[in-house]
């Protein structure tokens, strides 16, 4: 069944702190001593990619092992890895820079300061079909307001509930303000090379969107499709089952273009798709799975969780098929008992501190990863 599948990886974002849940930056010094590990502009987060593999059982060691690392690193310092995606108990007026003398990084200080300052988590698809991919890239950006749903994990900034489920996404600026739906290849590589010239992006990685194409030489050469609008997702199993729904969608969209592709089976124009989707982000981030969104296919109104529910029954065939039907199983428990940010905000509303919530947080994340390391050893 193999031969089916897509290659993933993924791009994963942490914040460092104490075990109070405050944010302090030390990437700097890790990225000395963990090869595996490379700096964000401010040092309070840092990052760690994946080797691309289409076995899940093989991605799961590949998320949890640098984790792991990491964690062993921390501890030597009194220090742990903080769940959300936001600066949930950290400064927010003051940027950290993790290298001086970096003028990109200058740049975003100067133009972003800490709304960047974020934690997520890029899950990139394998596909080279150029045909393929932007035909991906117009479902998966029409539909990227159900993956955020499902990832919400950032209600808090500074001490704060900002009333958002996903503020990361509310407060990180999206660039170019208008991005359109891509009818294909050529249409990218001219728009991208557009917007350099205009100076509205500043590189080719300066596509700050909910999905984008990616690949070795962008805009020219690409070879994976690039979601960015999850929040961290701590739970490994959750983040292999939104994945695998990805990867489901995109095979039954190989499968039946006209049936799946947006620029085909929708009545809207790709410029109404634009809005439509960009529109869902937003409302996704405020309300996550409670938000009531527009579907892509003819404008109407649908509930989150219906809408998720609808793309389940719908990749339910294929993933029996193709043996991934108990991946999606973390999917459901979140329709039913909410996402990280819902139950975060339900035991705030009754008293409970950030604090708290973050330090129950951090124990389990680190239980994930102790458990995950008996099972390894039991073998």
């Amino acid at each position: 069944m193999t031969n089916f599948m897509l290659l993933k990886g993924f791009e994963v974002e942490l914040f460092t702190g104490t075990f109070a849940g405050k944010n302090v930056g030390v990437a700097s010094a890790i990225t000395k001593d963990l090869s595996d590990f490379v700096k964000e502009p401010d040092q309070r987060n840092l990052e760690y990619i994946t080797i691309p593999d289409q076995r899940y059982a093989v991605l799961k060691h590949a998320l949890l092992l640098p984790r792991i690392k990491l964690r062993k690193w921390l501890d030597c310092k009194k220090l742990t890895i903080l769940p959300g995606s936001t600066l949930s108990l950290g400064n927010t007026t003051k940027f950290e820079r993790s290298e001086v003398e970096n003028p990109y990084h200058s740049y975003i200080e100067k133009n972003y300061g800490t709304k960047v300052v974020t934690a997520s988590i890029h899950i990139n698809l394998g596909i080279e079909n150029l045909s393929l991919l932007f035909s991906a890239l117009r479902l998966v950006r029409c539909e990227a307001s159900l993956f955020l749903a499902l990832s919400a994990s950032s209600p808090f900034l500074g001490g704060n509930a900002t009333g958002a489920h996903s503020q990361r996404w509310v407060q990180f600026p999206k660039t170019p303000l208008n991005v359109p739906m891509f009818v294909d290849h050529g249409h990218y590589v001219s728009w991208v090379e557009d917007q350099l010239a205009m100076g509205t992006m500043q590189n080719e990685r300066h596509l700050w969107t909910s999905v984008r194409p990616n690949g070795p030489e962008r805009p020219h050469v690409l070879n994976r499709l690039e979601i960015r609008i999850c929040d961290l997702v701590s739970n490994v199993d959750l983040l292999l089952a939104i994945t695998a729904l990805l990867e489901l969608r995109i095979i039954n969209l190989k499968n039946n273009i006209e049936k799946y592709d947006p620029m085909e089976a929708s009545s809207k124009t790709p410029k109404e798709l634009a809005r439509l989707a960009d529109e869902n982000d937003l409302i996704a981030a405020k309300y996550s799975l409670d938000g009531n969104l527009s579907h892509w296919k003819s404008g109407k109104k649908i509930t989150c969780r219906e809408w998720i529910n609808e793309l389940l029954l719908d990749v339910t065939p294929l993933a029996k098929e193709l043996d991934m039907f108990e991946l999606l199983q973390p999917i459901g428990s979140v329709l039913r008992k909410g996402n990280q940010s819902m139950k975060w905000l339900n035991s705030y509303s009754k008293g409970v501190s950030i604090q708290s919530l973050l330090q129950k947080g951090i124990s389990e994340m680190e239980r994930e990863e102790t458990n995950f390391i008996q099972l390894k050893s039991s073998y």
